[in-house]
């Protein structure tokens, strides 16, 4: 009998004893004959095609980097110290950074939407980098910048390499990277990517082992933190809804997406704790006429989301506690811990919302922050304001930064010309 020879792995990009140079070759004409035509055939893995094919679909360009960047400076360094893979750093460093100094290799880690968190290795490889973008805030998930390791690997919840001219983009035909997603140990959900970004020996099986085993021990690392960390009380609950993302509610350890009707309705029972009839709430939130009919439909979703148990009728309340980034930041403002107050203020509350119950919400906490940064003076507070969104345009914050620079300094001269380029959009005067 004749055994058949296994079939090649589909997620290593070059085989053992495999001519680089050759391969590089084949697949450079395999990308040159799949762009320029309208074929779904391609002489490359399947993996391969299958996202050049869904790369084509979402309408990414083969022939030049997408250079926007999704998170940058304060946004960027608040959100990756509140991310749940900034812990496990230590393990990455020790187990790929530390040894790819001076080596040509590059070292990500994303989150579970692509976006590069921290990117590390040799400087030089950093550099080169540049010209592809491939720098921390950059967003290279599959859907915006085509096939690519971490993108690919977070698409298809799966360890793979792309090698040189596999990847859809051509600005990435010089470099090859092997990737593997990782999950939270607890609820299986992925958080993010690791990366080996290089030259083509990345793409070899041994790249993709070593990638694969420093995720394992990134996973065992999380799972000793879960185990060390206070399990979240049964019946607990939590909102978040600072920012522009989607609100969410974490429920029973649970994190749900909620829509933002069922979002604002908590908001305004927390703030109401004595209770609100349906004529109450209906004002608060649609200043045109809501009807009570409507209310209640949306009162009989919410209980089946949030629990019978836990919310009340006649009037609607809150029967047990629910916690809130919003009441965290207003807790850390009564106590005057402005830097905390800063770090946890991730937005206007509920950001698309016109309802004109939160909208007051949402003007008074901001003017809260506001007066909490004026009245402490602190020169690294007001930094800290004044270049993130949510205070960049507050004239009054600008001034005082200003008042506590030195006249002869840069940053003197540089909020000078922000405070002029305020004055000439809003018409006051310096």
């Amino acid at each position: 009998m004749t055994m058949r020879e296994p079939a090649p792995n589909p997620w290593i990009a070059v085989r053992p004893g495999e001519d680089v140079g050759l391969l590089a070759e084949r697949t450079s004409v395999a990308h040159q004959s799949f762009v320029e035509s309208a074929g779904a055939d391609a002489a490359v893995r399947s993996v391969v095609r299958d996202s050049w094919l869904r790369s084509r679909g979402n309408g990414v360009n083969p022939d030049g980097p997408d250079d926007s960047v999704a998170l940058g400076g304060i946004e960027l360094e608040r959100y990756r110290k509140a991310h749940q893979l900034a812990a496990i750093r230590p393990v990455v460093r020790r187990l790929l950074v530390d040894d790819a100094v001076d080596s040509g290799l590059l070292v990500a880690i994303s989150d579970d939407r692509g976006r590069l968190l921290w990117v590390e290795g040799d400087v030089a490889a950093k550099d080169r980098a540049l010209h592809m973008n491939f720098v921390e805030g950059a967003d290279w998930s599959e859907d915006r910048v085509g096939t690519n390791a971490p993108g690919t690997a977070l698409e298809l919840d799966h360890g793979v390499q792309i090698f040189a001219a596999e990847h859809f983009n051509r600005a990435v035909h010089d470099w090859s990277c092997s990737a593997a997603p990782v999950h939270d140990p607890v609820t299986g959900l992925i958080l993010g990517a690791i990366d080996i970004t290089g030259g083509p020996r990345v793409a070899t099986p041994e790249a993709l082992a070593l990638v694969r085993a420093t995720v394992a021990a990134v996973e065992a690392e999380l799972r000793v933190q879960a185990l060390i960390a206070p399990p979240i009380a049964s019946g607990q609950a939590r909102l978040e809804v600072l920012g522009h993302g989607r609100p969410v509610l974490l429920l029973d350890g649970e994190r749900l997406e909620v829509s933002r009707r069922h979002a604002e309705i908590l908001v305004l029972l927390a703030e109401h704790p004595e209770g609100l009839t349906a004529d109450h709430l209906a004002v608060l939130l649609d200043e045109g006429e809501l009807d009570t009919v409507t209310v209640r439909a949306e009162m009989s979703r919410l209980r089946r989301v949030f629990g019978a148990h836990r919310l009340g009728s006649r009037p609607y309340r809150l029967l047990a506690p629910l916690e809130s980034d919003l009441s965290d930041v207003r807790a850390r403002l009564d106590r005057g811990d402005v830097e905390s107050a800063l770090r946890l203020y991730e937005g206007p509350v509920l950001a698309g919302s016109d309802a004109p119950g939160i909208t007051e919400i949402r003007e008074d906490l901001w003017a809260r922050v506001q007066a909490t940064v004026l009245r402490c003076g602190d020169q690294r507070v007001l930094a800290s304001w004044t270049t993130s969104i949510h205070g960049r345009l507050d004239r009054d914050s600008w001034v005082e930064y200003l008042s506590t620079l030195d006249s002869r300094s840069p940053l003197h001269a540089q909020a000078v010309a922000h405070l002029r380029t305020l004055d000439r959009r809003f018409g006051a005067h310096l």
